[in-house]
């Protein structure tokens, strides 16, 4: 059984570093493994973008982190198509270079940020799991960054006032209180397995999943990166 760390009011600040260091230690040794032929697979996730699109796209945005570059209309839709379309003759050896290099040394900085960055590394992490999808790998959000993903989730919902949800999961020790508690409306209530529970909050297809019960909010309402 997972425990995530703290997942009730207390925001841990090494949270967002160590999760990008778990994800780097999993899935770049994943990446260098795998033929070129697979870095040209679809991401249903991301439509119009390959496997490749989404690594550029990653590595792009920590760069950015790492590099202190945040132009007006950073991390827009049009500003990570340039981030894609500038590494489009590198090699995807060296997107995954950049890539590791990203996860490791974004990871201090996101910290000292207080929290404003919070949403960026836990995306990252979600785009793993849209990876790991498409190469038809297992563990696609889940694995051992779980329980950092799930504590940056529980803080993130908060602070954003996000809808209000009580998730009783079926892999994790201890109930999840999500979301803001303005008392406006009582909370929802979600029990299933915790991949499916980051699927929802982050807009991913639940089709195929082991079954889940949602009460009380919809799922478009979980959504916390819209679109």
């Amino acid at each position: 059984m997972t425990t995530p760390a703290d997942v009730h009011d207390v925001r841990d600040p090494g949270v967002p570093g160590r999760l990008l260091a778990t994800e780097r230690d999993e899935l770049v040794p994943l990446l260098r493994s795998r033929a070129d032929g697979d870095f040209a697979l679809p991401v249903a996730a991301c439509p119009g973008w390959t496997v490749r699109d989404v690594l550029a796209h990653c590595s792009g945005a920590l760069t950015r982190v790492v590099e202190d570059r945040f132009e007006d209309g950073v991390f827009s839709p049009e500003s990570n198509d340039r981030d894609i379309a500038e590494r489009a003759d590198w090699t995807n050896a060296r997107v995954v270079d950049e890539l590791e290099r990203g996860l490791t040394e974004a990871g201090p900085v996101i910290v000292r940020a207080g929290g404003a960055l919070d949403g960026l590394a836990l995306g990252e992490w979600v785009h793993a799991g849209d990876i790991r999808v498409a190469l038809g790998e297992p563990g696609a959000y889940a694995g051992r960054g779980l329980p950092d993903a799930l504590a940056l989730l529980t803080s993130l919902t908060r602070d954003r006032g996000h809808v209000p949800l009580h998730a009783d999961l079926d892999d994790v020790d201890e109930p999840l209180k999500l979301g803001g508690a303005s008392g406006e409306r009582p909370p929802g209530r979600f029990i299933g397995d915790a991949a499916t529970l980051v699927r929802l909050y982050a807009g991913r297809p639940v089709d195929g999943t082991a079954g889940y019960e949602l009460a009380g909010v919809t799922a478009a309402e979980l959504n916390l990166f819209g679109g």
